[in-house]
């Protein structure tokens, strides 16, 4: 199967993951933010390899990238330039997600930088035969306060790009309990939720991101494999997984693509996506992702169909936006 030329939906794309190496020494020379990088040094620090250590360590690829997204302009561009990518290797409809709390350094408002990112979005949208929609991320480290301002601050773009809020970085037990109020705000307005949850095996966090959060989608969610309530509760109530196989072997959530429990999970009937993630710094694209899960659990077409199905079903989209993705299947 040559994945390349088949459709393909991302419902799990980080954009800060998701530079050009080239991109980040051009802005780094306009912007004089250091001279000691070239391209090849860039690389390095953007990308991680399989055997990276931890979560911990795969966060820290996005130092660099976030130092160089704190200017409307440039925040246009990585945002255009993410939707160019994703169009290349036929990528249909992508949900890409970025947290604006990171993006203000130079005095950006939360205003500024989602109105840039979506500027950038939409100006690949009128050049490619792709379309996409925003998830404002929340970060956990920081306070319920700041979520609450992401989300009152960009509910002004609901319906016009950005479709749902999340929360994501370094993963604590418990961590729900302290966004209840955020999240529950979210849902009033009108976001969509999905969560980070069960990445690296906290599967009780699955659980606490549907029943507390009103999670729809939960980001990873693969840590539900070694505990019964959570995969019971995901199955139970059809909550669709954003499964990222790469971007979980380099942050030691499983060992190797075979030790996988995505085929598991697709076998039980739960709702299983394929995602890149990061698509640089797991250095990684859907054509490719989908390579390792066929050469791991031998996919058949017919399980790659159903796979685009289930994306189709769970993106933030209208009915007719998702007929028009099924037709790509004909």
């Amino acid at each position: 199967m040559n994945f390349q030329k088949f459709p393909k939906i991302d419902l799990h794309c980080h954009l800060d993951g998701s530079l050009r190496a080239q991109t980040v020494l051009d802005i780094i020379k306009k912007n004089k933010i250091q001279s000691n990088l070239n391209l090849k040094n860039i690389k390095k620090q953007l990308t991680v390899p399989l055997n990276c250590s931890s979560l911990e360590e795969y966060l820290k690829s996005f130092n660099l990238p976030i130092a160089v997204m704190q200017t409307k302009e440039d925040l246009e561009r990585v945002s255009f330039e993410l939707m160019e990518d994703a169009s290349i290797e036929n990528i249909k409809y992508i949900e890409i997600r970025f947290a604006p709390q990171q993006h203000k350094k130079e005095g950006l408002t939360t205003k500024e930088i989602i109105q840039s990112v979506l500027s950038g979005m939409k100006k690949a949208e009128k050049l490619y035969d792709i379309k996409g929609n925003y998830i404002l991320s929340c970060m956990r480290h920081l306070s319920a306060e700041s979520a609450m301002k992401i989300i009152e601050e960009g509910k002004i773009f609901l319906g016009n790009g950005v479709v749902a809020v999340d929360l994501c970085g370094e993963e604590l037990p418990g961590f729900c309990h302290k966004f209840i109020q955020p999240m529950k705000k979210a849902k009033d307005y009108g976001y969509r939720i999905t969560i980070h949850a069960g990445e690296t095996g906290i599967g009780e966090n699955v659980t606490d991101a549907i029943n507390l959060l009103g999670a729809e989608r939960i980001g990873h969610g693969i840590s539900i494999s070694n505990n019964k309530k959570a995969y019971n509760l995901v199955k139970e109530k059809q909550v669709t997984l954003e499964i990222c196989p790469t971007s979980n072997i380099q942050t030691k959530a499983i060992k190797n693509y075979k030790k996988h429990p995505i085929y598991n999970f697709y076998n039980d009937e739960i709702l299983v996506t394929l995602n890149t993630d990061n698509r640089t710094v797991s250095n990684t694209s859907m054509s490719e992702e989908y390579l390792q899960i066929k050469k791991a659990f031998n996919l058949k077409k017919e399980e790659y169909r159903h796979i685009y199905l289930n994306s189709v079903e769970a993106a933030f989209i209208s009915e007719n936006e998702k007929q028009r993705l099924k037709k790509y299947l004909k």
